[in-house]
């Protein structure tokens, strides 16, 4: 019988199903296999007990209900696991014990289909009462023995007589229950069975340690109690001797099953004179004629007696601060492994940042801020680097007098807009708002242009407060014909040379233009300027040719 069996695995696919995470680690920590509970669902179902959404009685009854099986694997595996809880469990799982009327009804269980099945149900009776007097004990005094606080200032060292005697009789029948388990060393044959005993032994050491310091109290008690107390508390010294005894036989077979020497404690017996004084001082209350002790005589054998049952229960303690120093190198080892697990997901983490989509949103960020009004970079084609300096751009613009749809068009493209290019080919994000480009570029964009100049018979120089930057765009005056611009030679217009309504736009010739519009620009900007304006005035609305664009800076 090894192995999960196919019901242990329908039963847990079940309790999968049903969500139930509590049922499904009982059903985890009692399967068929031939060995303890795994400590795994153990931890977990003693996590369940310390949280607050776990339903207690739930747990129990799932438990209860697993000793109903006919297999003694299972059964033996649910009752070591509710003694586990019992135990190591929050106090919760032991007061709901404590508080039902019945808990396990295994006096006449017997498995005799599986091998072992009579020697192993023979302790799960056993065991089972045990754990009935455990969860009596504790409804009849609200504490566990196993648990209670030991040494001079400990719960039964502190006790009062009245309650005292009320007490030990309680521990003294939980560890006859223990005893009762009377196992040998070649009935341990089996990983399950050596669980429970496991369980029972550290069991009967911490109980037995309280009844030991119970015991010492009653002793220095003794002797100012009455005739009734005395006679009580002789029979229960005289039934902690038997129980001595037989504790020390319980702990022969835990050390020939292999338990470590150094956790069995020493039981050193109180010598057998301090017997005969308790019973001389009862007879002596009783009014029997005894032997007369003296005082000092009886208070040196009280003393020999204390400090033996002492020595004894010092030793007791030895296995509980090994018990916490192993708990405390389990809580260390699971924290260094939580603390190994953070690291490996931290470093999963920072690799899963280092993804090339990641990358590439890093690259986003860490990039030039990117202006959503600027127009984007030219390319080879476009026109050569100019500073951003709106002042030191020279709008040596000239405007074109032709009235043909192709030539007002290249007009407006050459004034463009926040959201308009000329030829195609979009501004260079270091221009200013108003997208303006060279004359150069302005000037070959514009296809209704003839290679001949205007002949004006009146110029105005208008001299732009710039200074020049280079040779091709050196010239800071705009050259205009006013009567051209405004229709006061319209009327001739038909007999006019064609190439005198045509601007030219070469370069050679705007500069020769600077060169004379220099010169000229004082006199003339007096002389013809109100006339000029007065033009403008007149003829703004009813020129008789088409409205021409007038380009400024």
């Amino acid at each position: 019988m090894s192995g999960q069996s196919i019901t242990d695995r329908i039963t847990a696919a079940q309790h999968s199903v049903t969500g139930s995470a509590v049922a499904k680690a009982v059903c985890k920590a009692t399967t068929h296999e031939m060995m303890g509970p795994k400590k795994k669902h153990l931890d977990y179902l003693i996590q369940c007990t310390n949280e607050m959404n776990v339903n207690i009685p739930q747990l129990a009854d799932t438990l209860f209900e697993r000793t109903a099986n006919g297999s003694w694997v299972v059964v033996f595996k649910a009752l070591i696991t509710t003694h586990h809880l019992m135990m190591y469990g929050n106090e919760r799982f032991i007061q709901y014990l404590a508080s039902r009327n019945t808990l396990f009804n295994l006096n006449n269980f017997l498995d005799r289909g599986a091998m072992q099945g009579y020697d192993m149900s023979t302790f799960i009776r056993r065991y089972s009462r045990y754990l009935n007097e455990k969860a009596l004990s504790y409804r009849l005094v609200a504490v566990d023995f196993t648990k209670m606080k030991r040494g001079i200032d400990g719960v039964m060292r502190t006790m009062v007589t009245e309650k005292l005697l009320k007490t030990l009789p309680i521990i003294q029948n939980q560890l006859d229950a223990l005893l009762d388990f009377d196992a040998n060393p070649n009935e341990l044959t089996n990983g399950v069975i050596n669980t429970g005993f496991m369980l029972l032994f550290k069991d009967s050491i911490r109980l037995f340690a309280a009844y030991n310091e119970g015991v010492i109290n009653l002793l220095e008690k003794y002797f100012d109690m009455k005739k009734t107390q005395c006679k009580e508390a002789l029979d229960i010294y005289k039934k902690f001797l038997a129980r001595m005894t037989k504790l020390s036989e319980f702990l022969k077979v835990a050390e020939q099953v292999g338990i470590d020497q150094g956790d069995i404690p020493d039981l050193t017996q109180a010598p057998s004179s301090l017997l005969e004084a308790l019973e001389q001082h009862l007879a002596s209350l009783e009014g029997k004629k005894t032997k007369e002790v003296s005082a000092a005589s009886r208070a040196s054998t009280l003393s020999t007696a204390v400090s033996s049952l002492a020595t004894t229960g010092m030793s007791f303690s030895r296995m509980d601060e090994k018990e916490k120093q192993q708990a405390l190198e389990e809580e260390q080892a699971r924290l260094q492994a939580l603390k190994e697990q953070r690291l490996k997901e931290i470093s999963l983490s920072n690799s899963a940042s280092a993804s090339p989509s990641t990358l590439s949103g890093k690259s986003v960020n860490t990039s030039a801020t990117v202006d959503l009004f600027t127009a984007p970079a030219p390319t080879t084609n476009s026109m050569p680097n100019l500073s951003s300096d709106l002042f030191d751009l020279q709008p040596t613009f000239v405007p074109t007098v032709q009235s043909t749809p192709a030539i007002a068009t290249s007009a407006v493209n050459t004034w463009g807009g926040p959201f308009s290019s000329s030829n195609g080919v979009a501004s260079p994000p270091h221009l200013d708002i108003f997208d303006m480009q060279p004359v150069e570029e302005v000037v070959k964009s514009t296809p209704g242009f003839s290679t001949s100049t205007f002949t004006s018979k009146q110029t105005v120089g208008l001299t732009m407060g710039f200074p020049p930057h280079s040779a091709a765009n050196a010239s800071g005056a705009m050259h205009v014909d006013f009567d051209a611009v405004f229709g006061a030679k319209s009327s001739t217009h038909e007999n006019k040379d064609p190439n005198d309504d045509v601007l030219q736009p070469t370069l050679s010739q705007q500069i020769e233009k600077c060169a004379s519009s220099g010169q000229q620009s004082g006199g003339l900007l007096a002389k013809d300027l109100d006339s000029s304006l007065a033009n403008l005035v007149g003829n703004l609305g009813f020129g008789g040719t088409p409205s021409k664009r007038y380009l400024h800076n």
